[in-house]
């Protein structure tokens, strides 16, 4: 049984490890606890048998640990999962707005006008007063999160699917966006060549704008 028990408990210590940092969703996430649980139980295989009290004891506290994990991730948080999934499969056959989770913005793919992905979604930011998707931030390149780009998208120059983000715009248009400091997000917005033609097209259809109007609008995009 020792032997047996110290081949199982680094194997499944490994093999949970790697499934929870997957961070690929509840129940994957709660399979890594699993497979933790019969990890710690092993390993106090091993300190019982072997008489090393400290790895049995470590080994036993864990076991509870990775029992509290079990029902955070495949009880209670898969739940919420279900509850989201199920509400987003139903509003695409019901006569109303098509739903999907906002938990699960951050990581969506998202691809140009042309069908072409450049990237993934980070995360989103919401008008506080009307409730309203501001913008996204898209990542684009690098591997692993490392050497990305990030850029920040309005939500009227996104498509949202439940599969996915397009864009409203071609990915070379994409890439000429500003890049994001990975610190720094922006407070607005960014507006960027479409929303700027958008901005001065009243204006220019009447032959004159407000003073002043295309210095704010030109920094503006120049910002964004």
């Amino acid at each position: 049984m020792e032997e047996a028990a110290g081949l199982i408990a680094p194997a499944a210590t490994m093999i949970a490890a790697m499934m929870t940092a997957a961070n690929l969703g509840a129940r994957v996430t709660g399979s890594g606890f699993v497979v933790f649980t019969l990890g710690s139980l092993a390993w106090s295989v091993v300190g019982f048998t072997s008489g090393q009290t400290n790895l049995l004891a470590t080994n036993l506290f864990l076991t509870l640990v990775n029992l509290v994990g079990i029902w955070r991730w495949l009880g209670r948080q898969r739940g919420y999962e279900d509850g989201a999934r199920r509400a987003a499969k139903r509003s695409r056959i019901a006569a109303s707005p098509s739903l999907f989770a906002a938990s699960a913005l951050g990581g969506l793919p998202v691809s140009d006008i042309r069908g072409e992905v450049v990237g993934q979604a980070v995360d989103a930011m919401i008008e506080c007063e009307s409730g309203c998707l501001s913008y996204v931030v898209v990542a684009s390149g690098g591997l692993g999160g490392i050497d990305e780009t990030l850029r920040a998208v309005p939500a009227a120059m996104l498509d949202c699917h439940a599969d996915g983000l397009v864009l409203l715009m071609s990915a070379a248009e994409y890439e000429k966006r500003d890049t994001l400091d990975g610190a720094a997000w922006p407070a607005r917005p960014p507006r960027g060549q479409i929303a700027t033609e958008a901005l001065l097209a009243p204006a220019a259809a009447a032959g004159e704008g407000p003073r002043g109007a295309g210095k704010e609008v030109a920094h503006d995009a120049a910002q964004g």
